[in-house]
């Protein structure tokens, strides 16, 4: 038996453009350019003795802390590790446990990012190729974001925001980034989307943001300047206090650039130094009552 610890980190779109046509998933297409950043869920995967129990639940156990009050099977992390082993023809005899830092709907993927670590451990205990498309099925499978965390670098993603497009090498300096999500429920996801179908908006190109990470001269100015995000005015009608904590964010003295991530609802600033993002998170905390975080794109 064997147990392997990962770490699952956040993720932020740099890029988020939606369309409003819809493939024949009834899903939108969309344009998505995400990279990781410090901030971890970390998630143990042990291997157990069950010769004995069936397929499914006897099997197969996922624990969060804290809980995310959800029902086991729903559990992005359990959906992954039982679309992995059906189309390999394992019995999922694992115990997972999953220690969460990543706020919920907060637009980070923690719970996509949680159920792509549990597929890269499977895939170390299973002796199987990352990069066999099988995983990559079992991923899209799960969720949208879920291909991305298999190899969290800076990524396009089109399609639905599902393909891989194209990577990018990693930053080679971190850039500072302040997380400021409110406090309270988050943005429905389909609520968003919903609400974007009654007002659509058009979305820009990724193409000159995909130009400066293609070139490597990539910078906190650089990149804060071409931000973009045009579900970020839908969550700010969603929820105000999304759209305060971003006027608020625009004020702080050496924040470069302010969006929210995915449909929100956190907001994150890219800060000129580490510094500025230290500070603007403790004048979060204090000034707003917000669960706040330094970290830096990884």
């Amino acid at each position: 038996m064997r147990d392997l610890e990962l770490e699952a980190p956040a993720k932020l779109n740099l890029h988020l453009g939606i369309y409003s046509e819809l493939d024949g998933r009834g899903y939108h297409r969309a344009d998505s350019l995400m990279v990781a950043v410090g901030l971890c869920d970390r998630v143990k995967v042990r291997e157990t003795r069950c010769e004995n129990a069936p397929k499914g639940n006897g099997a197969l156990q996922v624990d969060c802390i804290p809980s995310v009050g959800i029902p086991e099977e729903r559990n992005t992390a359990y959906r992954a590790a039982q679309e992995l082993a059906n189309r390999v023809g394992r019995v999922p005899r694992v115990q997972v446990t999953i220690q969460k830092h990543i706020p919920d709907q907060a637009g980070m993927g923690g719970s996509s990012s949680d159920a792509a670590a549990v597929l890269r451990a499977l895939c170390e205990l299973w002796d199987i190729d990352l990069g066999d498309p099988v995983v990559a099925e079992a991923a899209r499978s799960v969720g949208a974001d879920v291909p991305f965390f298999l190899d969290p670098v800076p990524t396009l993603l089109v399609g639905a925001g599902d393909v891989v497009d194209r990577k990018f090498k990693p930053f080679a300096e971190p850039i500072p980034v302040a997380l400021v999500r409110p406090e309270g429920p988050g943005v429905s996801t389909p609520a968003a989307y919903k609400a974007f179908d009654e007002q659509p908006s058009a979305p820009a190109s990724p193409d000159a943001l995909c130009e400066i990470l293609q070139s490597g001269c990539v910078s906190a100015d650089g990149i804060a300047k071409r931000l973009f995000n045009n579900l970020d005015p839908v969550a700010c009608r969603l929820l105000p206090k999304v759209s305060e904590v971003r006027s608020w964010l625009v004020a702080q003295e050496g924040a470069l650039g302010v969006q929210v991530t995915g449909s929100g609802s956190c907001v994150f600033a890219i800060c000129a130094t580490s510094e500025d993002a230290n500070r603007i998170v403790d004048a979060a905390r204090a000034e707003l009552g917000a669960w706040a975080s330094s970290t830096h794109i990884a």
